[in-house]
């Protein structure tokens, strides 16, 4: 458990360090050749603990304190929650959970790539010319 809360804590944490330089570095400064190594190696260590470390020590917890083995049935005949004509084990929620967990974190990465992108942009105010009836704008004035 707490090899899964650390490694949850530490991506967090540099999740929550790439949004800061986000919102610090201005846009178009020229990235130096150091930099982008940098920035490429801290992107391949969150993608590491997102991928990699998490799961893993999902799965390592679910197997060994939980003891959510292929014997012992959430549903299904014998087991604790429901009497259905099949049989659901802890090792498939637990595979489940662990699909949940990939799922969530390719959602949370492209919206960190979309905040990425769209840093530094402000909406464009609306113009300020007349428009007809129809939306459009007007090139003569009424």
């Amino acid at each position: 458990m707490v090899a899964l809360v650390v490694s949850m804590v530490a991506l967090l944490l540099g999740v929550g360090l790439v949004r800061w330089v986000g919102q610090r570095r201005p846009i178009g400064t020229p990235t130096t050749w150091g930099e982008a190594m940098v920035g490429a190696l801290w992107v391949f260590l969150l993608m590491f603990l997102a991928y990699g470390v998490v799961p893993h020590q999902w799965l390592t917890w679910a197997d060994t304190e939980l003891s959510w083995r292929s014997d012992r049935f959430l549903a299904g005949p014998g087991a604790v929650l429901l009497e259905l004509p099949f049989e659901v084990s802890y090792r498939a929620l637990r595979d489940i959970v662990v699909v949940g967990i990939y799922g969530a974190f390719i959602v949370g990465q492209v919206v960190l790539w979309a905040q990425w992108q769209r840093r530094g942009q402000t909406k464009a105010p609306a113009a300020l010319t007349a428009t007809s009836s129809f939306g459009r704008p007007l090139v003569k004035g009424v």
